[in-house]
């Protein structure tokens, strides 16, 4: 606890009394930081950021202008239990994002993974579990309860339906409203979000094998067109595929879920 001789507070900056400043860490001007929070070495607080509640914030993080890391939920259940958020490493949160604790209906812990982008105005609701390398682009909102798993991207003024799964490597279009499932390296767009096909584009920029991308459009194709309901589909891919980035997919679909999912068209 207390604050590391190595941090640089600006004056008008308040760090309350109980708060954990590590080593490295700059706190701007007008920025506020709350008694249960635990900055991790090089964190940097732009002017006017607020980080309050009990919040843990990781090494290297760094938070724009107006922001606001750690307030209560935004849910009429929530009664002031004691609940957290916690952010990973490397993270860029920038003005005006918002990230809110949980509630002890969901869990209790909101949490953000490392590496991430979070543009102008996004949101992250209570008991929003986040992975890593995700870019939610200017406001985009995520619900309470959501998983959003890595390397999603998630276009501008784009909402994201309480409870609902994006898979790894799915990419979202901008204004689109996504209230199913999406399966892993799936592509959505669209107001009313509709599974467009697979993100063939971010899958070439990761190095993925051209086998195993063709093993996952051939997949996505039996999705869509084959026999039965669609987790029949799924599970007789799951039988039947030998492609690891394939049994990604089922697993995803075959797994416990509060939505259903977007199916291709």
């Amino acid at each position: 606890m207390g604050v590391d001789p190595s941090a640089r507070i600006h004056p008008s900056a308040v760090v309350e009394a109980g708060a954990s400043i590590g080593p490295g860490c700059v706190i701007g001007p007008f920025s506020i930081v709350g008694p249960e929070v635990t900055l991790g070495p090089g964190v940097e607080l732009k002017s006017h950021a607020v980080v309050t509640g009990w919040t843990e914030v990781g090494e290297g993080t760094v938070i724009w202008p107006f922001a606001c890391v750690g307030e209560v939920p935004q849910d009429l259940k929530f009664k002031g239990e004691r609940t957290r958020l916690v952010v990973g490493k490397r993270n860029r949160i920038r003005e005006g994002a918002t990230l809110n604790t949980g509630t002890e209906g969901g869990g209790g812990v909101t949490r953000i993974g490392d590496d991430n982008l979070l543009m102008t105005g996004a949101h992250v609701g209570h008991d929003a579990q986040l992975g890593s390398r995700i870019v939610l682009a200017n406001q985009v909102a995520i619900a309470g309860h959501c998983l959003i798993e890595d390397d999603v991207i998630i276009g501008g003024l784009s909402g994201i339906h309480q409870f609902v799964r994006v898979g790894h490597g799915a990419i979202i279009g901008a204004i689109t409203m996504v209230t199913n499932d999406v399966i892993p390296f799936g592509l959505v767009q669209g107001p009313r979000g509709e599974l467009d096909g697979l993100n063939l584009v971010g899958l070439k920029r990761r190095g993925v094998e051209r086998s195993d991308i063709t093993a996952l459009r051939a997949a996505y194709q039996m999705l869509a067109q084959g026999e039965g309901a669609f987790l029949d589909r799924a599970r007789r891919l799951a039988d039947e595929t030998e492609s690891t980035y394939v049994r990604e997919v089922t697993d995803f679909i075959l797994s416990n879920s509060d939505r259903s999912f977007l199916t291709p068209k």
